[in-house]
């Protein structure tokens, strides 16, 4: 009986604990004891901050970037290899917000796509005029194993120039109400070309950094893995294939601009390249392409050696970072605030300032301050932001942190674009209790703590990226 009441003890202790956690992490509870009046100021206008290739490139680089944009801009159709399934038809559609090269625009082209050359799309209900751009992927296969695998939202079939195609869209409706479904949408490719560059060793050490801090804050993070199978479990994650840290994509999921733009040719248009020989949909009378890979283009550079994909790296690897605005919106004083708040309530913590480039190859590239604010590593987000997808060691609540700059023109947020609103994505930010917390709860906690002058500041400051 002794023995009993001392493990009640022990267990009823525990259960006292668990409640102090749990109301500590409590899901998007609010610290504050009024709504605040802080507000969005919302995108800035203009595409002046966007879009240029990198101060200092050389002729010939120069005109591989004006190369790949024009590759980047092109409508790709059948003869093209476009399909047999895709999501769009050109990589600018996607990525158009507030110049070429960003993430999801206003007006969302995939609705006029869907029919073009009389193709007999049904635009599904998720795909709106006004927006985002969206990928779907499907979080479990029928048999209920994982599928995590992108479906593409239309065919070919139908189309002037696919006679004799005919394949079915995926069921939306039914995996929509499976709950199945989950959204991505475009992430941008401004100034990745610096963001390749950033040497391992400098991810890694600014793991390390702030660790007391970051383990007061509950905050771990990890690069995203895929062991080689010498690797020996424990040590630091990197990519299985040669040993380094992956860093492009919502989870970390690339290596490379060249495997990130390969993948993206042929899961987003269907087109096959020099990286993805095979189609994603085999059948046989849907298959019309003429130009394969795309080499025998040329252009008015001559880079007809190059493949498209190969241009697409170029063009990603040569863009300019956005420039911040000093100013805008509220002035430089509330900028400079929030720039000291966003260090202070800990977001800088994940969101990096700054990390900085090694000896790279390009001279423009080479040993430069990358301000993405982003520390590259995939981190526990909690229930509220978990879509149920794995990709590579990124686990189904894990995601990258997302770099913040550009952040200023950016319209949709979030990876599935399910909100305008900055003030509705910090608190997304924030899910979960005990071992299923997302990582940012102490530090939305934090921010739900300041007085509302200094909440504007913050999201000022966020709006000036």
């Amino acid at each position: 009986m002794k023995k009993l009441a001392a493990a009640l003890v022990v267990v009823l202790g525990i259960v006292v604990v668990v409640g102090f956690v749990f109301r500590d992490d409590l899901t998007f509870a609010d610290n504050s004891s009024s709504p605040s009046t802080a507000r969005d100021p919302g995108p800035r206008p203009g595409a002046a901050a966007a879009g240029e290739p990198l101060a200092g490139l050389t002729a010939g680089e120069l005109a591989l970037f004006d190369a790949g944009k024009k590759e980047f801009e092109e409508e790709e159709n059948v003869a093209d290899g476009l399909g047999p399934t895709m999501n769009l038809g050109s990589c600018a559609g996607c990525h158009a917000q507030p110049a070429v090269g960003g993430t999801s625009p206003a007006q969302n082209v995939q609705v006029a796509f869907a029919t073009e050359e009389g193709a007999t799309n049904k635009v599904p209900p998720f795909i709106t005029p006004t927006g985002p751009v969206r990928e779907v992927r499907f979080v479990r296969t029928p048999d209920g194993t994982q599928d995590g695998g992108v479906h593409d939202l239309f065919t070919i079939t139908g189309r002037a120039d696919a006679p004799g195609c005919k394949l079915a869209q995926p069921d939306f409706a039914t995996e929509l109400a499976r709950s199945n479904v989950i959204f991505r949408i475009p992430t941008p490719v401004f100034g990745l070309g610096l963001v390749e560059e950033i040497p391992d060793s400098a991810i890694l050490a600014n793991r390390a950094s702030d660790a007391s801090r970051k383990a007061e804050m509950r905050i771990g993070g990890r690069p995203n893995i895929v062991l080689a199978g010498h690797a020996i479990s424990g040590q630091a994650n990197k990519n299985g294939n040669d040993g380094t840290i992956a860093r492009f994509g919502w989870k970390a999921q690339n290596k490379s601009l060249l495997l990130f733009s390969g993948e993206a040719y042929n899961v987003e248009m269907g087109i096959t390249n020099e990286l993805f020989q095979t189609e994603r949909d085999e059948t046989p009378t849907c298959q019309f392409a003429t130009l394969p890979n795309d080499v025998t283009k040329t252009d008015a550079a001559g880079l007809d050696v190059l493949g498209a994909i190969e241009k697409f790296a170029a063009f990603s690897r040569f863009l300019a970072p956005p420039r911040p605005s000093p100013d805008t919106p509220g002035g430089a004083a509330s900028i400079s605030r929030g720039r000291q708040v966003f260090a202070e309530t800990g977001c800088a913590l994940c969101h990096t300032p700054t990390l900085t480039t090694g000896n790279a190859a390009v001279a423009a590239l080479r040993e430069q301050p990358v301000n993405l604010y982003s520390d590259l590593l995939v981190h526990d987000m909690g229930p509220g932001l978990g879509d149920g997808i794995s990709q590579g060691q990124a686990g189904p609540r894990e995601f990258r942190t997302a770099p913040l700059w550009g952040l200023g023109q950016r319209l949709f947020l979030l990876h599935d674009g399910r909100t305008t609103d900055l003030k509705e994505a910090i608190r997304a930010h924030r899910s979960g209790h005990l071992f299923k917390a997302s990582e940012a709860n102490r530090v939305v906690r934090n921010y739900n703590a300041l007085p509302d002058d200094a909440q504007q500041d913050l999201l000022n400051f966020l709006r000036s990226l």
